[in-house]
């Protein structure tokens, strides 16, 4: 190659990656071919080549007329790859104090990543959170030919406008609502290690909003590498593959480790035990396999995650949080929210809510809980029940038996969504809704098809083949349609009509009408309660596949219904 892409790097810390060889294929016209070769490594030992692909992928992304260059850059700045004072060009406050990971550049080079960052924050005035700006900078110099053309890939990252997609978070809304997406894929996606950050950490949340400096910061050269050659290609939805693949490898390792002695926490701790697990990964997985195992996960179509990243940012925004406070956001469901003082049900003690408030979805977990309707104060009548639940949107049902089983379910749609059925029992609701039991073991039962995907047909799956490999018809990026960001317009994440599924009995959520309230359905009922919340049975149903909750037909010996109070505003 003509132009040496190498100039800031440490070659000495390089290992095998080819230096000074031709770069082989940089133009794809194929992207299946293109995503493969993205995911295998195919660029990994050639510099010049990985340099080659990258420029084409970044020069390809559809950015704002108006967007800074190179010739920019050698305006303001200059264009000298001689050595640079870091502390010449401070690094903006919006990256938050992230430093400048070392990734295998000259001990020199560090202070033009800083002089890059510099010429953005200038360039860019609209940016006002970017902790992860360094990391990507970093990684990117690495296969430019010089600080300008570092500064304009860098530019086209933050400037692409290609509607629904985004590659960098740039305001203190954005990151959070991510952190709290995360969060709620990790409630999905990694059941037994979000149980351990409960069990082990005091703020759950405070843990994951370091998902992504765990993979744009904290990962070896290595793998961070390997990464950006898919997130370039694929999207944003990478990153949030990695972080959960990184997820289940820490908690593989920390409960070999602890065994079944596992300790509360400070969340500092648990913070710093996983950064040094990443830092450290090269010792227990190679790329490879974190790779694989990031692909392995069954994720939401972009889609389906873009519509929980806004409903997120709407909770957020309904809080008044869009900027970063000097108090960090807590997730409330572990100290804030459910206040052992405060909280008082005749069913669940304080632990065993919290315990229930770490399944939640993250923007209800901000709120505290907030009794709506209990059998011991409002009497057992079906028409009371509604008039207290009416109006309220998620509500969670707890329900003690004679026996004294506990059950109950986490409902994500307003009861008064039954009377668009009329008298008619008519299911409703998201795939939000989860049933749970709490003896002998607390066990939560979700949708079905979150963890089988499968029994949503060949089409659904083909409309998310797009969004991996970003192309279209024309063999150009592929445009998603972004959803509404009216609150009227906002259509509900995990909405049965935006899945193709095999049978309607598999999206049956709640129903309810003069005689009785149903949770699940598709042959049997995961709760039933009749008119009188006297007499309820519970059976195996396909929306939850559940097994009985409780013993299959059941006296009601309490009722309860809390809503979410928004914690921050009171």
């Amino acid at each position: 190659m003509a132009v040496d892409c190498g100039v800031f790097v440490d070659w000495s810390q390089m290992g095998d990656v080819s230096h000074d060889v031709a770069p082989g294929k940089t133009e794809y016209k194929d992207l299946k071919e293109l995503k493969q070769h993205a995911r295998s490594g195919q660029w990994a030992k050639n510099h010049s080549q990985r340099s080659a692909v990258y420029q084409q992928l970044l020069k390809a992304l559809p950015c704002r007329t108006v967007t800074p260059d190179a010739a920019v850059y050698r305006d303001i700045v200059g264009n000298s790859n001689s050595k640079r004072n870091p502390s010449a060009y401070p690094l903006p406050e919006f990256v938050d104090g992230a430093p400048v990971p070392c990734y295998c550049l000259k001990t020199e080079s560090v202070g033009s990543v800083h002089a890059v960052i510099s010429c953005i924050a200038g360039q860019f005035p609209d940016i006002s959170y970017c902790p992860s700006l360094p990391a990507v900078t970093a990684l990117l110099l690495h296969w430019s030919a010089d600080e300008a053309q570092c500064f304009e890939s860098v530019s086209r990252m933050l400037a692409c406008n290609e509607p629904g997609r985004r590659l960098l978070d740039q305001t203190f809304l954005a990151y959070q609502s991510a952190c709290m997406t995360f969060g709620d894929l990790v409630h999905k996606y990694c059941p037994s290690a979000h149980k351990l950050m409960v069990a082990t950490a005091t703020d759950v949340l405070e843990v994951y909003s370091d998902w992504q400096r765990w993979v744009l910061g904290d990962l070896p050269f290595s793998f961070a590498a390997r990464v950006m050659d898919v997130y370039l290609v694929e999207g944003y939805k990478v990153l949030y593959r990695v972080a959960l693949a990184i997820l289940k490898f820490y908690r593989k390792q920390r409960s070999a480790a602890a065994g079944s002695a596992l300790t509360k926490q400070d969340s500092a701790a648990v913070r710093s035990d996983i950064q040094a697990f990443v830092q450290n990964i090269g010792k227990s997985v190679t790329p490879e396999r974190l790779l694989e195992k990031a692909f392995s996960i069954r994720l939401f179509s972009r889609k389906e995650i873009t519509l929980l990243q806004l409903a997120n940012e709407k909770s957020l925004q309904q809080r008044g949080i869009t900027v970063k406070q000097k108090s960090s956001i807590k997730r409330q469901n572990v100290q804030l929210a459910v206040n052992a003082d405060n909280f008082s049900s005749e069913i669940v003690s304080a632990k065993e809510i919290r315990d229930i408030w770490s399944w939640i979805p993250e923007r209800y977990a901000l709120c505290q809980p907030q009794l709506l309707f209990t059998t011991s104060t409002h009497g057992c009548s079906l028409n009371r029940f509604y008039s207290h639940c009416e109006g309220y949107e998620p509500t969670l049902m707890l329900i003690r038996t004679t026996d004294g089983e506990v059950c109950g379910a986490f409902l994500s749609t307003d009861w008064e969504e039954r009377k668009r059925g009329g008298n008619k029992l008519s299911f409703f609701g998201t795939g939000e809704c989860f049933v749970f039991k709490m003896k002998p073991e607390m066990e939560r039962y979700e949708w079905v098809v979150i963890k089988h995907p499968e029994l949503a047909n060949a089409s659904q799956a083909a409309d998310d083949e797009p969004e991996q490999t970003g192309a279209n018809d024309n063999g150009g990026p592929q445009a998603l349609e972004k959803p509404a960001t009216e609150p009227s317009q906002l259509s509900p994440f995990l909405s049965a009509r935006h899945f193709n599924l095999n049978s309607r009995n598999t999206s049956m959520f709640m129903a309810g009408n003069i005689d009785s309230i149903i949770i699940g359905g598709g042959e049997g009922n995961a709760l039933y309660i009749d008119s009188e919340l006297n007499h309820g049975r519970t059976e195996r149903c396909l929306t939850f596949d559940n097994p009985p909750l409780c013993a299959e037909s059941f006296q009601i010996a309490l009722l309860e219904v809390w809503g979410f109070k928004d914690a921050m505003a009171s």
